[in-house]
Formats: structure tokens, C-alpha cells, sequence
């Protein structure tokens, strides 16, 4: 078969399943003449933490839930093939009954895989956002155990000011984000 050129591609999953999605293309590929059609499958995630218990977990997260990206050389047998033989997967986005998938445009291609840098190296996410007048309960030392409420936010340095009480006065602490947690 003469080389066509490959497109990018966004393949409908149950939500959830994409990372079983992704897996199973990629046997596919290894074990199957499907990689001479199919040359990279991308889930879009980004990484975001929180925290719990007083420790900061990190997990990464679908940016697009729902969706695979493939790039691919598609014809009709690669297209029934992928859309009905993959577990969880729905369909192709943007295919009608009876034709064949439309590409991403090169725009959408280029945004999608920029952001994916961006996200890559971008700072991660705090999950649990703080806002002016929640509660909070300080985690660490020395204050442990100590309740108050937040006066500031300054989210570029990741601190709060907390009025907390202190020996029956209201006194203000600068804590970071990961020194408290919502009461």
C-alpha cells in the first residue's frame, strides 16, 4: 500500500474508558496489520492535586473526557474496525451514518497538541479551591487542630490569611494551601 497522508482523528468513548480504549489500539497496533494505518493514540489529561489528610495527592485527570485522539490513515475497513470492534467506544465525532469521519482541521490540531505542552508544563491545578470567608481547620504544626476563617487569598504564592483564635483573640496566620483544609 502507497504511504497516504494521516489525519488527526477524535474517537467517541464511554467516559472513563479511555485509557482502556488507548490500551486496547495499542495491542491492536503491535499485534495487527492496524499499525500501517494507525501511528499515535492520545488521551488528553492534565494533572491536578489536592489535599487530603494533610498530604498533597496528584492525579492526573481527562481534559476532554469522552474522547480519543488517533492519527490515522482511514478507509472504510480501519474505520468499521475501530468504531465497532474496540471495547467502549461509541463512534467517530463528526461521522454521519454510511461516510467516513471528518479530520480535525490543522488549527484544532495544533491548539489541542499545544495545550497539551502547555498543560505539561504549566504548574499543577490546586482541585480544592479557597475562597474569602470559608472555614477552615489548620493540618500542621504549630497550629494544628486550630479553626478559622480566611480573610485573604493569594493564589500566585498559594497562601491564605486565616484569622484563627488564639488564646480567645482573633489573631491573623499566613498559611500555604496545603496547611489547611476545609471544615
Amino acid at each position: 500500500m502507497s504511504e497516504t497522508t494521516k489525519k488527526w482523528y477524535v474517537l467517541r468513548a464511554v467516559s472513563g474508558k479511555e485509557a482502556k480504549v488507548k490500551e486496547y489500539i495499542d495491542a491492536e497496533i503491535k499485534n495487527s496489520n492496524l499499525g500501517q494505518y494507525v501511528s499515535q493514540v492520545l488521551i488528553p489529561t492534565e494533572k491536578v492535586y489536592s489535599v487530603r489528610n494533610g498530604k498533597k495527592v496528584v492525579k492526573e485527570r481527562s481534559y476532554l473526557p469522552g474522547y480519543v485522539l488517533v492519527e490515522a490513515a482511514l478507509n472504510g475497513e480501519v474505520t468499521g474496525h475501530l468504531r465497532d470492534n474496540v471495547p467502549n467506544v461509541i463512534g467517530f465525532l463528526g461521522a454521519s451514518v454510511g461516510k467516513q469521519p471528518e479530520p480535525l482541521r490543522d488549527s484544532e490540531v495544533k491548539r489541542i497538541l499545544g495545550l497539551f505542552d502547555e498543560i505539561a508544563e504549566a504548574e499543577e491545578e490546586i482541585l480544592t479551591p479557597f475562597y474569602v470567608g470559608d472555614n477552615v481547620k489548620v493540618i500542621t504544626d504549630p497550629f494544628n487542630g486550630f479553626s478559622g476563617v480566611i480573610e485573604e487569598v493569594n493564589s500566585e504564592q498559594k497562601k491564605l490569611k486565616v484569622m484563627v483564635k488564639i488564646f480567645g483573640r482573633q489573631t491573623p496566620v499566613e498559611l500555604g494551601f496545603t496547611q489547611v483544609e476545609k471544615e
